[in-house]
């Protein structure tokens, strides 16, 4: 499978490549924080790329041109494309606006929003009367008989935090897939797993929807639209923290080269620096991030000849 585990740091072999080839002929030397700059573009460039590919490899495969086997291009890229794919619960701001995935409220941030999930049917809410790793008490309730499932949806009204239904002790206790609740009489409530997909509307055409009861949407067929960094959920009663959950690409995470200055001032790596982060890319895409970042290198350090002969060897590899 095409799927991007690394038993090496290959960042550090990246760099080392790009230092050889620029020190070769003396074309000049490449700081630890210009190579830096240099590696989160060319990861950026790539991971674009595999996008483009994949839609070149649907329209050679439908226009039965496309190989199968071990000659088949839309399989390795779809799985590398997946690494990034990452489903994550919404931010709640108000009433029917969502905040749209960001580094401080998914931790990440999203290349493009593949699908927008609704759930809409709150099943029950209460206080938690209990505290249980994992779990969910309140001797009031009647989970069991008001048909809770694994897989349903639950919140700490109090936090923000949201987990699912792993199993259903009894009609007072629920097992959870995280630990979401730590004090007693924190509120809660539960959603359905049952789920529709919004369809994504322009901003220009939503009104026009709302106005007519025909296409007007509803919690069968919800609709979202995207305004700058907010998310608004139609028909307004999808509400709440937990009822949208957004599938999308997030960015890959910028690669950084770290290091330790021995004591003649030369820069040695060190992968145990806190900021340290390796490219997120498959260990085939090596060449690619080295032909990519001596293009940058060569245009930095004003030597056409660098810059031609990573993009002549780039174009014949594109060609193979």
């Amino acid at each position: 499978m095409y799927i991007c585990k690394k038993d090496f740091k290959m960042i550090n072999e990246v760099r080392n490549t790009v230092l050889s080839v620029l020190n070769k002929n003396n074309y000049g030397y490449i700081s630890p924080s210009d190579f830096n700059l240099y590696a989160v573009n060319a990861q950026m460039e790539i991971f674009e790329d595999y996008f483009s590919g994949y839609n070149k490899a649907i329209n050679m495969e439908n226009a039965r041109m496309a190989g199968s086997d071990y000659a088949e291009v839309e399989g390795p890229l779809a799985e590398t494309l997946e690494t990034f794919l990452v489903t994550n619960f919404l931010s709640h701001i108000a009433g029917n606006i969502y905040d749209a995935p960001s580094p401080t409220t998914t931790g990440d941030t999203a290349y493009y929003i593949l699908k927008m999930i609704c759930h809409s049917r709150q099943i029950t809410a209460g206080l938690t009367t209990g505290i249980a790793v994992n779990g969910l008490v309140n001797t009031s309730a009647q989970f069991t008989t008001l048909g809770i499932v694994p897989g349903d949806i639950v919140v700490n009204a109090n936090t923000g935090a949201v987990s699912t239904v792993v199993n259903v002790l009894s009609n007072t206790q629920l097992i959870l897939s995280s630990n979401i609740f730590t004090v007693v009489g924190q509120l809660y409530f539960i959603y359905s797993r049952e789920a529709k997909e919004a369809e994504k509307v322009s901003v220009g055409k939503i009104t026009m929807l709302n106005n007519s009861l025909l296409t007007q949407p509803n919690n069968m067929f919800p609709s979202y639209t995207l305004e700058g960094e907010k998310i608004k959920i139609y028909p307004e009663t999808i509400n709440a923290k937990g009822k949208v959950e957004c599938v999308y690409f997030r960015h890959p995470l910028p690669p950084k080269w770290t290091y330790i200055t021995l004591a003649n001032g030369e820069p040695v790596f060190d992968q145990s620096q806190p900021d340290y982060q390796d490219f997120e890319l498959p260990d085939e895409d090596v060449y690619r991030l080295v032909m990519k970042i001596l293009q940058y290198c060569g245009i930095s350090i004003r030597e056409t000849e660098v810059a031609a002969f990573a993009i002549g060897q780039e174009q014949q590899n594109n060609q193979q």
